[in-house]
């Protein structure tokens, strides 16, 4: 599946990131820890959007999510190559994309897990964005998930990948959609509610809906814009709710 233009879309947050970048499994993540009291059995994996630790705002994301009480890991998802939020003109964005397939990420995740395991986390929330999103999938497919975030997801099949995650999953899913989503457009959202919603999937489903947003705000877009930034905070809003109550 290729990318969407407004995959490649993003508008710098301010602010300075609290948290420290360690290696984790071998691999270089970004840790925002809670300054409060919190279970260390617990962790909320942050899979990035292709823009990954290189934008300030994933980063400064994953600190509000600790400054709520859960300690969130953001893996390096592309190994020191994410895309620039000003890419070179002659950048192509299939290209980079076959190098950072599955094949590629997944891996990564994996390592990321295994080790934090051995740190003694038991239990995992996992919180994707846009490229992040079709892990989140892939790892409730395995219930390695206690609980499931996505925002506007994308290089999701759908209706299969819905149908599946029905089928095998035990994570409650929230998804924080939008108006304006090539990636996951309304009819994908309708297709959701459909097949997960009115109480068909018992162990939890929300939908949460923000017009005048497009792909991408709940992470990355523009804060002057006073409906992206109530889909911003309300995406988080609703996303800290979801893990108060299921993790």
């Amino acid at each position: 599946m290729s990318f969407s233009d407004h995959c490649f879309l993003a508008v710098t947050h301010e602010g300075t990131p609290q948290g420290q970048t360690k290696d984790i499994g071998g691999i270089e993540c970004y840790i925002a820890t809670p300054t409060v009291p919190h279970p260390t059995t617990k962790a909320l994996i942050y899979l990035s959007d292709i823009f990954g630790l290189a934008l300030p705002n994933n980063r400064l994301l994953a600190d509000d999510f600790a400054r709520n009480g859960f300690k969130t890991i953001v893996p390096d998802l592309f190994s020191g190559d994410p895309i620039s939020v000003n890419p070179p003109p002659d950048f192509n964005r299939e290209t980079w994309g076959e190098k950072h397939g599955p094949a590629q990420v997944r891996p990564i995740i994996d390592k990321v897990l295994a080790a934090l395991r051995e740190q003694g986390v038991t239990e995992f929330a996992g919180a994707g964005f846009c490229f992040g999103a079709r892990y989140v999938f892939d790892l409730a497919f395995e219930n390695t998930l206690k609980v499931s975030i996505v925002s506007h997801p994308s290089r999701l099949v759908i209706p299969d990948d819905l149908n599946k995650y029905a089928t095998v999953s035990t994570a409650p899913l929230l998804i924080n959609s939008c108006e304006v989503d090539k990636p996951f457009p309304l009819e994908a959202q309708a297709q959701a509610d459909t097949i997960l919603g009115d109480g068909k999937f018992a162990p939890g489903y929300r939908r949460e809906y923000f017009p005048g947003c497009s792909h991408g705000f709940a992470v990355r877009g523009d804060m002057s814009d006073p409906q992206v930034k109530a889909g911003k905070e309300g995406a988080f809003k609703a996303s800290v709710e979801w893990l108060v109550k299921y993790l």
